[in-house]
């Protein structure tokens, strides 16, 4: 019984202080929380649709799905880890790293399509 009050406390405590430091984070970054979020909720809309209805186009599928994924962990490696681990890059840069890979990323996902 001590343990799981334990616990409970242990996790109140964690999301007390997951709150805090989100409620620290810049209205920018939100944005970009909303938007990657937003890409992976499409792809898990994808993947339910797909099991409801079927496969029959499976590049169309696959397509779509890491279409969503694909630029969800580039905004991703873009704009969150990169003010972690290089302190020194610009926004800027971080855009100008986001754009040109996601034009490659759709590309390819294009021709995938076929």
């Amino acid at each position: 019984m001590g343990r799981t009050s334990s616990t409970k406390e242990d996790a109140g405590a964690l999301f007390h202080s997951l709150r805090s430091a989100y409620a620290a984070t810049p209205v920018n970054l939100k944005i970009i929380d909303l938007y990657v979020g937003f890409a992976i909720f499409t792809a898990l809309i994808q993947v339910v649709y797909m099991a409801m209805v079927g496969s029959f186009p499976f590049n169309s599928f696959l397509s779509g799905v890491l279409s969503c994924v694909g630029t969800a962990v580039l905004a991703g490696k873009s704009n969150f880890l990169s003010p972690l681990f290089a302190k020194d890059l610009p926004p800027e840069r971080a855009f100008a790293d986001f754009v040109p890979c996601n034009l490659v990323l759709h590309l390819v996902i294009m021709n995938f399509l076929g």
